[in-house]
C-alpha cells in the first residue's frame, strides 16, 4: 500500500496491518507464519522476545519486552487469531488489506491485527525512549475460541518473565476504557437414551425427548438468572443469561432416539458465579435422570466444560484503569458485554483494562475495517504511554 502521511509510525502500522491481514490466522489454523514474521520484524530492531509455543506446537504466543528488565511494567496485549470468513459476503478478499478513503479493510483489521500493528509500529520509539518502567506486547492465540492462549504466559509472570503490574488489553472499543465485561461458560450435553420402535416406547427412552425437556430446563434457569441484576445498569442486558446454540439426535422419525447433543452457554455478570447456571442445570439433570432412566442403566445424562473465560471486574481503585483512563484522556469508564483475556489477567492477579482502536460493531463482520482515524488515536495512547514511563 502506498499512501503516505505526515507521520512514519501510522505508515509503519498501516504497512505491518497489511502484512498482518495477509497470514489466514482463523483459530483452527497455525499462526506460526505470523509469528515468525513479527520475530524477524524484531531481530531487526534488537528487540527482546519471548516464544510461548502450545502444547501441540502449532500455535505459539509471543512475549516483547522494551526497556528494563524488572518488574512492574506496562503489558499490552493483543491476540492473532480471527473468526472464519466463510459464508460470509466479502466484496474483496478478506485476507488482502484494501484501502478506501479513510478505512482500512480486512479481516482482523479491528478484531484485533489493528492494535497489533500498532503496537509493532510503536517498537522503534519504544526502544529508543528512556523507560523507567518495561513495556511489553503480548500476542495470544485462540482468543476467538478458548480465550485460554494467554494463560501459558500469565502462569509465567514473575518466574522466568517479568511480571507486569498491570494490562491493556487492546479490543476494539474506540479507544474508550472499558473496565468491566462479563464471563462465558460453553458446555456440550450429551444425553443417550435407550433404542426402541416408537409403537412401543415402553421399550426404550429416547435421548431427544429428555433432551427437549433438559433445553426447556435452561430456559427456565435463564429466567431465574434475570433476578440477579447488574447493580449499576452498565450491561446490556442487565443480567446473566443462557443461551441453547445447536442441537443435534436421532436417526429415524420412527425410532427412539438413542443419543442427542447440544451445545449451550452461560454469559455471567462478573460478580456471579461462573458455574451458577452449570449447577442448576446439573441438579435438574440428575433428578430427570433418576426419574427417566430407572429401567435403563446405559442411559445417562452426560455435560461437558468447553471454554470458562472469567468475567472482568470493575475495581474502584485499578492501577490499569486510571492508567488508561489518563492515555486515552477519558472521563469515564464503560462495560462491554463481550468476553476477552482481560478476565484471565485479572484472575491472575494483575489489574486488566481494555482500551483499543476500531468499534466492535465491525468484528466479525463481512467487510471488517478499522477507521484509519482510530489507528491515529491509538499511536497517541501509546506514545502517552512511553512518555509517562519516561518522566
Amino acid at each position: 500500500m502506498n499512501h503516505h502521511s505526515a507521520e512514519p509510525t501510522l505508515d509503519r502500522a498501516i504497512a505491518l496491518l497489511d502484512r498482518l491481514v495477509a497470514f489466514d490466522t482463523e483459530s483452527s489454523l497455525s499462526n506460526l507464519p505470523l509469528i515468525d514474521f513479527v520475530e524477524d520484524y524484531l531481530l531487526g530492531l534488537g528487540a527482546r522476545f519471548t516464544r510461548i509455543p502450545n502444547p501441540a506446537g502449532d500455535k505459539a504466543a509471543l512475549f516483547v519486552t522494551f526497556g528494563p528488565d524488572v518488574d512492574g511494567g506496562i503489558l499490552l496485549s493483543g491476540h492473532t487469531d480471527v473468526v472464519p470468513v466463510v459464508g460470509q459476503k466479502w466484496t474483496s478478499p478478506p485476507f488482502v488489506l484494501r484501502r478506501d478513503g479513510d478505512r482500512l479493510y480486512g479481516r482482523g483489521t479491528c478484531d484485533m491485527k489493528g492494535f497489533d500493528a500498532l503496537c509493532l509500529a510503536m517498537a522503534p520509539e519504544f526502544l529508543k525512549a528512556p523507560l523507567r518502567k518495561p513495556i511489553h506486547i503480548l500476542l495470544s492465540y485462540d482468543e476467538e475460541t478458548t480465550c485460554a492462549g494467554c494463560l501459558d504466559a500469565i502462569s509465567r509472570f514473575g518466574k522466568d518473565l517479568p511480571r507486569p503490574a498491570l494490562a491493556v488489553i487492546g479490543e476494539p472499543t474506540m479507544m474508550q476504557v472499558a473496565d468491566a465485561h462479563k464471563s462465558i461458560a460453553t458446555y456440550r450435553t450429551r444425553v443417550t437414551g435407550h433404542e426402541a420402535h416408537s409403537s412401543k416406547p415402553w421399550l426404550g427412552v429416547s435421548a431427544v425427548h429428555v433432551a427437549c425437556e433438559l433445553v426447556a430446563a435452561l430456559e427456565r434457569i435463564g429466567v431465574e438468572l434475570q433476578s440477579d441484576r447488574d447493580p449499576h445498569g452498565r450491561f446490556e442486558p442487565a443480567f446473566s443469561t443462557v443461551h441453547v446454540g445447536m442441537i443435534q439426535g436421532g436417526t429415524a422419525r420412527n425410532i427412539m432416539a438413542r443419543q442427542c447433543e447440544f451445545h449451550w452457554e452461560f454469559r455471567g455478570l462478573p460478580h456471579t458465579p461462573q458455574d451458577a447456571a452449570l449447577l442448576k442445570f446439573e441438579a435438574i439433570s440428575k433428578a430427570l435422570a433418576a426419574e427417566r432412566f430407572a429401567n435403563f442403566p446405559d442411559a445417562r445424562i452426560e455435560t461437558f466444560v468447553e471454554i470458562e473465560a472469567p468475567g472482568l471486574r470493575a475495581e474502584a481503585d485499578s492501577a490499569a484503569t486510571t492508567l488508561a483512563m489518563a492515555l486515552s484522556q477519558a472521563n469515564h469508564t464503560v462495560a462491554v458485554p463481550y468476553a476477552t483475556e482481560a478476565g484471565q489477567f485479572q484472575f491472575g492477579g494483575m489489574p486488566a483494562v481494555i482500551c483499543g482502536p476500531g468499534s466492535i460493531d465491525q468484528a466479525h463482520q463481512p467487510d471488517e475495517y478499522i477507521d484509519i482515524a482510530q489507528m491515529t488515536e491509538g499511536l497517541g495512547f501509546l506514545r502517552r504511554l512511553a512518555d509517562k514511563l519516561s518522566a
